[in-house]
């Protein structure tokens, strides 16, 4: 029978598997992205969209300040789940990347290219020592040869391709709405509402401002989603902002109450 100093020497290490095969830092790094706000991807006949919750913690913290979404190139994007440090690094990779492309061959980086060019990466922290594996998932989305594509990358580094799918927390529910709703023929309307309304079949409790929206298109490339725009989808999704508004009431009745009581 295997002692309680070995199983910790499995657990601690990083290029380890354990005698059942699990590398249990990789399952902790997936824990972290579980644990982050969840950002949806969603392939449409005419681009992919991106629809990342990016609520602020506080009051006081600058809404902007809050990246889930970022452009790599003219033709690609990406969103992001977890720890906000680690996915910034990927992503740096994944812009010198693209760019370096452009300077070697004079044309773009491909989706699958780019993808599986970061996932190699992810995949040698999951295997050397002194590292830990990136505590971080993407979505790499845009357009190659005309067509859409969508990629998602999670912490052991395996590469797959979607139709639409979600990183970050609420997966179980989030991905149940899309195998639900999800068509070929989806407009580039159709999917930001339908990536709203995913986000909400795992919590309804937010408003228009809470989301970041993103699309990439063969005519337009990468191209952020005004206010006004995600507010119109929030609304053609059949969601409303009174739910929001009543749970943001009710807080602040507890929170008068709470201070009456100090004041006591």
């Amino acid at each position: 029978m295997m002692g309680g100093n070995d199983q910790q020497a499995y657990d601690r290490g990083t290029s380890l598997f354990s005698p059942d095969g699990r590398i249990y830092q990789v399952e902790y790094a997936r824990e972290a992205v579980s644990r982050g706000a969840p950002s949806v991807g969603v392939r449409t006949a005419d681009g992919v969209v991106f629809v990342a919750m990016s609520r602020a913690s506080s009051t006081l913290m600058e809404a902007e300040s809050i990246e889930k979404l970022h452009k790599l190139d003219d033709h690609l994007g990406t969103a992001s789940a977890g720890h906000v440090a680690d996915a910034r690094q990927l992503i740096d990779l994944a812009r010198r990347q693209s760019q370096g492309n452009r300077l070697r061959y004079g044309e773009p980086v491909g989706v699958e290219t780019l993808t599986k060019f970061i996932t190699d990466h992810i995949q040698e922290n999951t295997q050397r020592g002194g590292t830990r594996p990136y505590g971080a998932a993407l979505l790499i989305g845009g357009i190659e040869d005309g067509e859409p594509c969508l990629f998602a990358a999670d912490p052991s580094g395996t590469p797959n391709e979607w139709k639409a799918t979600v990183i970050g927390g609420g997966r179980k529910e989030i991905q149940s709405h899309l195998e639900e709703e999800w068509t070929e023929d989806l407009s580039l309307s159709a999917g930001i509402e339908l990536g709203v309304a995913a986000l909400a079949a795992h919590d309804d409790e937010f408003v228009p401002g809470d989301l970041a929206v993103a699309t990439i298109t063969e005519a337009d490339g990468y191209r952020t989603v005004p206010g006004d725009d995600v507010a119109d989808a929030f609304e053609a999704a059949g969601l409303t902002t009174e739910d929001a508004d009543a749970s943001d009431a009710e807080d602040a009745d507890d929170d008068d109450a709470d201070t009456a009581d100090d004041e006591e």
